[in-house]
């Protein structure tokens, strides 16, 4: 008996494709997204793979044919979606996915700063995005501010809270996500209120695995002591 083998590409959607649009230039999502391992970490948290995304740098628009006023967010999460049909069409179409994505996360650079709070901010209220947060690892210099966010009410966005606790932690309450996203002495964080722990980093998880290992080989060790 011969198993069917597995495709490990997503069919081409019938409705088209998003041209493929040049690599970002800057280092902030590798630095705060990509290296630290968050997006895996926001997928585990949030399962559901077959309906949820969890993904940087993806086209958003109405439809796939849109040309201009496209945007590729830093971070995009949404629930209740194909995401075989989101992958296939190289973006995430409004239409196609009948709404938008759920929450969506910018990263202040020299060269996105001023138009992640102008333009971005009109055209994700305008495609009805519930929530929108900027993230400034220098501290305000490219965002006027460490960390901010909007939550779209009746069709207009208002700033959702950000509690400042002292120069090197700010943090604010997602709806969208249940989780508290946190500017931490230039770093992006992301806390489980409900759990009270953070997502952890690949990094944090590997530490925590050593350690694990090192209380079993000393258990270990401990057992054989006692038999003799």
């Amino acid at each position: 008996m011969t198993s069917k083998p597995i495709s490990l590409t997503p069919p081409v959607s019938p409705v088209g494709q998003f041209p493929e649009y040049p690599p970002r230039d800057d280092m902030q999502n590798p630095i705060h997204l990509h290296d630290p391992g968050y997006q895996a970490a926001l997928r585990r948290h949030f399962g559901a793979s077959d309906t949820t995304i969890v993904m940087g740098e993806v086209p958003v628009a109405r439809t796939a044919s849109q040309r201009q006023g496209v945007r590729i967010p830093d971070l995009l999460i949404a629930f209740g979606v194909d995401r075989a049909g989101i992958i296939a069409q190289r973006g995430y179409a409004i239409e196609q996915q009948s709404k938008p994505p759920d929450f969506v996360l910018e990263i202040a650079s020299e060269t996105t700063g001023r138009n992640d709070y102008t333009a971005k901010r009109d055209d994700y209220a305008g495609y009805g995005i519930p929530e929108y947060w900027r993230f400034d690892p220098s501290g305000g210099q490219y965002h006027g501010t460490h960390l901010a966010a909007d939550r779209l009410v009746e069709g207009v966005y208002q700033p959702i809270d950000i509690v400042t606790v002292d120069e090197f932690y700010y943090w604010g309450h997602s709806e969208a996500l249940g989780l508290d996203v946190c500017w931490e002495n230039g770093h992006l964080r992301w806390y489980d209120p409900a759990a009270q722990r953070y997502l952890r980093t690949f990094d944090e998880e590997a530490e925590e695995r050593v350690a694990a290992e090192e209380r079993v080989r000393e258990l270990e060790a401990e057992i054989r002591r006692l038999q003799g």
